[in-house]
């Protein structure tokens, strides 16, 4: 019988798609889910759902167990085989909101602020140290588990657990999965009409890239981008109907290729678009400045009424979704392959970027675990980008695991926005203004 422990199961719509799909595989349904989270009303919403939901798809079979704070979190981890981690650190207050509103005193703006940029390395440095602490404890009671890394800044946050431990550790992420949907969405394209596609990722999070495109063997790169551009045109024009991922598009049309992360993500990771001085490209490109506080306040409106469908539904019922998790943990226990797109040091799977990079790469799955795959040297110009952030990550991981200040200035020196926004001095300013703010939690740098 696996042991799944679910750290942040608090995240209890995330719980409900990871874990009910492991109810769904059949050498999981036998289960030990132990959920953990340091907020026991949120704990106790989420073990009520799971229990219902264990009942209705499930037959009961899972032994689902709570555990509540940092002395319960070694009961937690105990024999697991299979750790999933969806921890927020500081959570929207106080941590969320001060990332956004002391940059913006600096005339900084973001849009999500999760995974690079001034934003992202601050939730990193937060994270890693709460991380550190339990993949410890893991190295201690279940040293052969597998950390499965759900939360962001995914690339700091795996490599940092790579780095600095040695529990085996893959991050997973969302957007692979649905990358070339998207680009025929944006094209309005129908992507059933081409029922022998095939496709092909290869990056880092956040910053892959489409980088095939094909019907059998036929290329359809030209003609996706033909329908794409034309719509993305009409759009920029005065009175045009604007939509959501006309960032991606743009940066199709300059370099290539499409980008596996959304608009609203990507306006943020390069120095084109969030710019003081065109501060009309914001409305151009319908750029969504301050998106992830706006998303935060909704869903902690929204939780109350959702939470009682959600929590106090005795017939909940469940589909799998197109997570990876159940997929890895289900390929392990059985010795049946799987692929997946999975974050892992890169150790010359894409030659033209650092070996020691989080690379978001093909993924092989089995009893020996997940494997990373050699997809070849990325197109010059995408590797070109995605070393820029792989200069923040490797900077990010120094100040953490190391306690460097002088590796937090040189982090948001060496990134595309930040740098591109703000002088030298008013870089070290913002950064010692983020530190003081964050207090207790960050550690203290040297």
């Amino acid at each position: 019988m696996p042991k799944i422990t679910f750290m942040g199961a608090g995240s209890t719509v995330f719980a409900k798609n990871v874990l009910g799909d492991c109810m769904t595989r059949p050498s999981l349904q036998d289960s030990h889910i132990a959920l953990y989270d340091i907020d026991g009303k949120r704990l106790r919403e989420s073990k009520m759902m799971l229990e219902n939901l264990n009942q209705n798809i499930n037959r009961g079979r899972a032994k689902i167990t709570g555990h509540v704070g940092v002395k319960a979190r070694k009961t937690a981890l105990k024999g697991a085989n299979y750790v999933v981690n969806a921890i927020q650190v500081g959570g929207y207050r106080p941590s969320t909101v001060i990332d956004f509103e002391i940059p913006k005193k600096y005339g900084l703006r973001q849009t999500i602020a999760d995974t690079l940029g001034i934003g992202g390395i601050f939730r990193g440095l937060r994270t890693i140290p709460v991380m550190l602490d339990f993949v410890r404890e893991m190295e201690e009671v279940c040293p052969e588990a597998w950390l499965l890394n759900y939360t962001n800044p995914m690339s700091i946050l795996t490599g940092a657990m790579l780095q600095g431990t040695s529990v085996k550790t893959v991050g997973l992420c969302h957007s692979v999965q649905v990358c070339a949907r998207a680009l025929f969405n944006a094209a309005k394209m129908h992507i059933t009409a081409y029922p022998n596609l095939k496709w092909k990722t290869s990056g880092i999070n956040h910053m892959g890239w489409l980088i095939e495109l094909k019907d059998g063997n036929r290329d359809l790169y030209p003609e996706v981008k033909k329908a794409a551009f034309k719509r993305l045109d009409a759009a920029r024009k005065k009175g045009g109907e604007k939509f959501g991922d006309m960032v991606r598009l743009e940066m199709m049309r300059n370099f290539g290729y499409y980008v596996t992360e959304s608009s609203e993500h990507s306006a943020e990771y390069y120095p084109y678009w969030i710019k003081s001085q065109y501060p009309e490209l914001i409305e151009e490109y319908k750029i969504p400045l301050d998106e992830y506080p706006r998303r935060c306040v909704h869903q902690i409106e929204q939780w109350e009424a959702r939470s009682k469908e959600m929590v106090q539904d005795k017939k909940l019922d469940h589909k799998q979704t197109h997570e990876y998790g159940s997929l890895i943990m289900q390929a392990i226990e059985t010795d049946v392959p799987e692929r997946i797109g999975g974050n892992v040091i890169n150790n010359g799977f894409i030659p033209n970027l650092p070996d020691n990079a989080v690379v978001e790469v093909p993924c092989m799955v089995d009893r020996n675990g997940v494997q990373g795959c050699h997809v070849g040297r990325l197109p010059e110009q995408l590797a070109a980008l995605c070393r820029t952030h792989i200069n923040v990550h490797l900077l990010t991981i120094e100040a953490a695991l190391m306690k460097k200040k002088d590796r937090i200035y040189q982090a948001a020196m060496v990134d595309p926005h930040t740098s591109t926004e703000l002088t030298l001095d008013k870089i070290r300013a913002l950064v010692d203004d983020l530190i003081e703010a964050h207090g207790d939690y960050l550690p203290k740098y040297k």
